[in-house]
């Protein structure tokens, strides 16, 4: 199983996150190989300047191109999941693309583009902290379906 998260963040020098990011992507191993992708360019820097509207064209902009395999975008306003719920997303799929937005979120036309979405909640996180949250939960839902004892 391929798993790719796509998001939309500078590249640059580990953060607070990354040992905690390390430590999901290496104890995922035996289910599934993850891949975490970070998207950013001057054109994304500059809409975020000028508008809301504008950044999230330049996010589907730039995720467009990865809207392979069965994708799922995380979305506040879409359906809440619980972990058995989102499991199941791995029991049906050999490759899924994850996309967490920037700082404006994503457009509705984006997230109807792919063949889910989920929420994790309606407030607002961090999206490098969405980033740890979605690989905790990616590993709790492959434990979950290869019926590995972390999930309980």
């Amino acid at each position: 199983m391929n798993i790719k998260i796509y998001t939309i963040d500078k590249q640059g020098k580990p953060n607070l996150y990354t040992p905690l990011i390390e430590h999901y992507k290496k104890i995922a191993k035996p289910f599934a190989k993850i891949e975490t992708i970070d998207i950013f360019s001057n054109s994304i820097a500059k809409a975020q300047e000028s508008s809301a509207k504008l950044a999230q064209l330049e996010y589907e902009k730039a995720f467009r191109p990865y809207l392979n395999g069965y994708s799922v975008v995380l979305d506040p306003h879409a359906k809440e999941v619980d972990s058995i719920e989102f499991s199941k997303i791995f029991q049906k799929n050999a490759h899924v693309n994850f996309f967490i937005g920037g700082a404006y979120g994503l457009g509705q036309k984006f997230v109807k583009s792919a063949n889910l979405s989920v929420s994790f909640g309606r407030i607002t996180i961090s999206h490098k902290l969405v980033k740890v949250l979605l690989l905790e939960q990616i590993y709790r839902g492959l434990t979950i379906i290869n019926n590995h004892p972390y999930h309980k």
